[in-house]
């Protein structure tokens, strides 16, 4: 039985054959394999290596997402267990002959209809209720109290996690935060897979990951259904916003969970404020630069609030709520200020 680092090598071998057949949408260009995204849509934000040290290994420049050609499998097929992942790509493998086209073959057979959003939101179905979890504990040791009231976080309990680097796959308790589009629909998810013994994240390289559609999309907070948002607070960390939400319950607000997710939020329509989040590194002002300019093309007033410390969640676990509150009451515009903190 061949491992997820053989299987991955035995894919990378055949990596323009792998392309083809998942991501037929697509086309050679030189070294590369183009196409739109892993929901195998035309355009040309993905590449994958086809020679070279790096074959079989790919990047979504519009998402950030990469990965190998296993990931790329689990990814346009939308499974979640790595069982079902090496089974699929040991069914391309056996085919009789998964090489290169011949030539003239212009590879047009029709693109795979497997949304990229499917496999989130079957990851989100396979979880359970926040509180009394390992993940609720480990945002209360963070300073976030209230975690359970909202319906975008969830816990899974044995959640899959592969070395991109080995291949080596293992499963640990996770955060699950379900990432939605403006109608509310599932998207994406993102993941923050937790240390067995309460022991803080998981001790692997990359505890944090997202998948699915991100792009414009966020973690949302406090959200009304099918309402106007005419206020509303933005930011980049998962942890930092829901930081600021403890101390300011009434304002919506979303975690677009990287710095150029954050540059690229959609604001809601109706939208006339949008308080920006900062972190204080230069990822992080890119982003706030990034939304900041979105914003006032929409005709959206965008205000930045500025934490005191390296971002809020620092600010919440070693200043305290009554400060962190101080601090963004001298940064809202008068009107917030008396809606959202009058007693």
């Amino acid at each position: 039985m061949l491992s997820a680092s053989e299987l991955a090598d035995r894919l990378a071998h055949h990596a323009e054959a792998v392309c083809r057949h998942y991501l037929s949408a697509g086309r050679r260009a030189g070294n590369y394999w183009i196409v739109g995204d892993v929901a195998n849509s035309k355009g040309k934000s993905l590449y994958v290596h086809l020679t070279g040290p790096r074959r079989g290994r790919w990047t979504d420049a519009a998402t950030a997402q990469y990965g190998d050609l296993l990931d790329l499998v689990r990814e346009t097929c939308g499974l979640v267990d790595f069982q079902d992942v090496a089974q699929e790509a040991r069914r391309f493998l056996r085919e009789p002959n998964p090489a290169s086209p011949e030539k003239g073959d212009t590879g047009t057979s029709q693109p795979i209809d497997r949304p990229a959003a499917e496999r989130a939101r079957r990851l989100f179905r396979m979880t359970q209720p926040l509180v009394h979890t390992l993940a609720d504990s480990y945002l209360r040791q963070r300073g976030i109290l209230r975690a359970p009231l909202h319906p975008a976080l969830r816990f899974h309990p044995s959640c899959y996690y592969r070395d991109l680097v080995s291949g080596r796959t293992s499963s640990y308790p996770a955060l699950i935060a379900a990432v939605t589009d403006s109608a509310g629909m599932i998207t994406g998810v993102h993941r923050t897979w937790l240390d067995p013994g309460g022991e803080g994240k998981a001790k692997v390289d990359d505890p944090r990951r997202a998948l699915g559609g991100l792009l414009g999309n966020a973690v949302r907070f406090h959200f009304p259904a099918h309402a106007s948002v005419p206020v509303m607070a933005a930011g980049e960390g998962l942890e930092s916003i829901l930081s600021l939400s403890h101390v300011i319950p009434g304002m919506p607000m979303v975690s677009a969970l990287a710095a150029n997710h954050l540059a690229a939020f959609r604001p809601p329509t109706g939208c006339l404020r949008l308080y920006i989040a900062a972190d204080a590194d230069a990822a992080g002002r890119r982003g706030v630069e990034g939304l900041s300019r979105r914003a006032q093309v929409l005709g959206i007033l965008p205000l930045v609030l500025t934490p005191e410390l390296g971002d809020f969640n620092e600010d919440l676990r070693w200043l305290g709520p009554d400060r962190l509150l101080a601090n963004l009451c001298t940064q809202l515009a008068p009107e917030d200020a008396q809606a959202l903190l009058s007693p």
